[in-house]
């Protein structure tokens, strides 16, 4: 993508070095984060890469596991929160 638009790669990468330097949060839980992040949004890409960042900076197989329940419990959350949508629209429909 740097070939396309060599400045705007550019400062997404000082961007993205900086969101995963050690802040208020530590890197191994930012990769953490991330983990959890690419299982929600099924990036395998960033599965693989996050996965090996997580074990890079000392999680473990529990840890990561438990990010992956996290994922799935914002995700099945999200699912059933948008079935208050689905009902508005019955409601709606079914006067």
């Amino acid at each position: 993508m740097a070939k396309g638009n060599k400045e705007l790669w550019d400062k997404f990468m000082g961007y993205y070095g900086a969101v995963f330097a050690k802040g208020a949060l530590t890197e191994r839980e930012k990769a953490l984060i991330a983990l959890g992040v690419a299982l929600a949004v099924q990036c395998p890409y960033c599965i693989d890469a996050y996965t090996q960042a997580c074990l890079e900076k000392g999680s473990n197989e529990k840890e990561m596991t438990e990010a992956a329940h996290v994922a799935c419990a914002i995700r099945g959350g999200a699912s059933l929160a948008h079935g208050v949508q689905m009902r508005n629209v019955v409601d709606r429909l079914s006067m």
